[in-house]
């Protein structure tokens, strides 16, 4: 892999990476993963791991291997290069409407209905506020932890 100080990278042990509901080229979730992606390769991503499995979601959407786009990263090449890259490399080619579908259902996506993700899913909001009504979906939850993990109020 490339020399780490040859790309700009986040330090995610002093800020979160961008929202899930973040996008970039229509695509929730991708710049959370580049953010971790780079910061991974930079030695500074704290507790946020790169290909987790929100990554996942848009690796399996767009048919992309994770690895690969962790080492275009390494090549420094910025957001619009990496989506440039994508674009060439997805073996999912997604239409502009597919896309725009895909991410407001990530960005609304809640825990699936079984007993265990329901625990866990309000155990976690539980963890950070016990009057928060508004905490839905994963991009909530994941928006309210980053906020707190970082110093805010819940």
């Amino acid at each position: 892999m490339p020399n780490k100080n040859n790309i700009s990278a986040p330090d995610l042990t002093k800020r979160p990476p961008r929202s899930p509901r973040c996008r970039l080229g229509g695509y929730a979730i991708l710049p959370r993963m580049l953010d971790k992606g780079r910061a991974t390769i930079a030695g500074t991503n704290g507790e946020f791991n790169y290909d987790c499995p929100l990554d996942q979601r848009i690796v399996e959407f767009l048919g992309l291997d994770s690895k690969a786009l962790l080492e275009e990263l390494a090549t420094g090449k910025g957001d619009g290069e990496i989506l440039e890259w994508i674009s060439a490399s997805a073996k999912y080619k997604r239409s502009a409407w597919e896309i725009e579908q895909w991410s407001d259902y990530m960005g609304r996506r809640g825990p699936d209905s079984d007993a265990e993700t329901l625990s866990f899913f309000a155990e976690r909001v539980a963890s950070f506020s016990k009057t928060r009504e508004d905490i839905k979906g994963w991009s909530d939850l994941l928006d309210l932890d980053d906020h707190i993990t970082f110093g805010g109020k819940p």
